[in-house]
């Protein structure tokens, strides 16, 4: 094979949107074990924290640690039960979900688990749009933020507001000004000197770290070009009720509507964007790219407003592209990869490099879920903090300005859009269940689709 052949792609497995493929609770042997990666993936720093736990937080890990889970879908429950893994003190003190159900659900869950490890009276599970201000008000050190991203700019930024250590799920806002909110919140949180972990799990897997520290140290010389891959089967969908109203039912089904998910691209796709900046060391300056719907729910407009395929091109300041496909295609080809082409050679950035040195990674491939709520939990026992906030932000902006491109079919640049792009759900702050969404089905029953070569992504 020479030094510029393409590897055959293989699916790195992760959960599909909110419902992870293997159980809330199915972790592996090695989950448990201690990696914690000083490194650019978690930018640690020895400092005291600001805080209430640092005034006893101490290295023996002896100290409690409270937290509170908002969002309590299958993603944030892993989570929770994933921090109660660790070997820190750590006790969950409340809980909050737009359903009741969902919340009591998981309390149950969870203390099936570890109810050793749960102090969650009946008056702090809450429910409703703005039950998250009701957990974080709740005497907490760690707030675990797992709701769908739409609404992760105004949580987060409560959160910090209130001195809050947090970790939240990616992506972490669906439009250009949610990317401006959480921004503005991070530095509020460096000034605080507050922890803040966003859930883009490679950068804590050690396969990763160490083939991206040696990409960058340039193992296959200056990288030209990357290709990443989220392409799967499908997702979820869930019946709308009787009952439900319209906002209701948009919160249930989040995954379909793009003010609440941000489309594929954006919830799942970020994670391979990410890998691709992260090597890169920047960010794209622009993006072309082309999508739409093929098979999605068999193209039933009355059910989703999503793209199931999506491609772009990304060009960084200095020439370089970045080649991304994203999709849900039943009886496709699928992958969930991303790879790296060099002046020297290639890589799969999973932990393989072929050029003038070959390299396998060797070392134990730890669940990235898993340790990242253990770097997460020794960095707060230790009296250390790290923030990941703005990668977060600025990755989660990534994957929405390749969104915006495919909707558009124009080429978008970065500054522009972040800029200039249209808020997808002016007056968030407001909702209730019985609010009317930022996006409403027509006379004909059916949801707006974006079409290229008519969507704007400015107005």
């Amino acid at each position: 094979m020479s030094e510029y052949t393409v590897p055959i792609l293989s699916a790195n497995t992760l959960p599909i949107g909110e419902e992870p493929s293997n159980g809330i609770f199915n972790m592996s042997a090695n989950s448990t074990r201690r990696s914690f990666i000083k490194t650019s993936s978690a930018a640690l720093v020895g400092t005291a924290l600001s805080s209430s736990i640092a005034k006893r937080a101490h290295a023996g890990g002896s100290d409690e640690i409270r937290f509170a889970l908002v969002g309590c879908g299958g993603r944030g429950t892993s989570a929770a039960a994933q921090i109660m893994e660790t070997k820190g003190n750590v006790k969950l003190v409340a809980v909050a979900d737009a359903f009741h159900h969902k919340a009591a659900g998981a309390v149950k869950k969870l203390k099936r688990r570890g109810a050793s490890k749960m102090d969650v009276p009946e008056d702090r599970v809450f429910h409703g749009l703005d039950a998250y201000k009701k957990a974080i008000d709740v005497d907490s050190d760690l707030i675990v933020i797992a709701t769908p991203p739409g609404f992760k700019p105004q949580q987060f930024e409560y959160a910090v507001k209130k001195g809050r250590h947090i970790f939240m799920e990616k992506p972490v806002a669906t439009d250009a000004p949610g990317v401006c909110r959480v921004l503005e919140s991070v530095k509020e949180s460096k000034q605080k000197n507050l922890l803040v972990a966003i859930g883009l799990q490679r950068r804590h897997e050690p396969h990763y770290v160490e083939t991206v520290k040696r990409l960058q140290d340039g193992a296959i010389g200056d990288i030209i070009t990357q290709r990443v891959y989220w392409n799967g089967g499908g997702i979820w969908y869930r019946n709308r009720k009787p009952d439900q109203s319209e906002m209701a039912f948009q919160v249930n089904n989040w995954y379909h509507f793009i003010w609440i998910c941000g489309d594929q691209i954006c919830e799942q796709h970020i994670h391979n964007l990410d890998v691709a900046c992260w090597v890169k060391g920047a960010y794209p300056i622009e993006c072309n790219g082309m999508g739409g719907r093929e098979q999605r729910l068999r193209g039933d407009r009355t059910k989703s407003q999503i793209f199931d395929h999506t491609f772009c091109e990304y060009t960084f300041a200095d020439g370089a592209k970045l080649f991304s496909q994203g999709r849900h295609l039943q009886d496709a080809w699928t992958s969930v990869s991303e790879f790296a082409d060099g002046t020297k050679g290639t890589a799969n950035v999973n932990g393989v490099i072929q050029g003038e040195q070959n390299w396998n990674f060797e070392g134990e491939r730890l669940n990235g879920h898993q340790q990242e709520q253990h770097d997460l939990i020794e960095s707060l026992m230790a009296g250390e903090i790290y923030n990941e906030g703005e990668y977060g932000a600025k990755s989660t902006f990534a994957a929405i300005l390749g969104r915006e491109a495919c909707y558009s079919g124009q080429v978008v640049r970065w500054d522009d859009l972040l800029a200039k792009g249209k808020d997808l759900s002016p007056g968030i702050d407001e909702y209730t269940m019985d609010s009317a969404p930022p996006s409403v089905p027509g006379p004909d029953g059916k949801y707006m689709v974006p079409i290229p070569g008519q969507y704007n992504p400015f107005a």
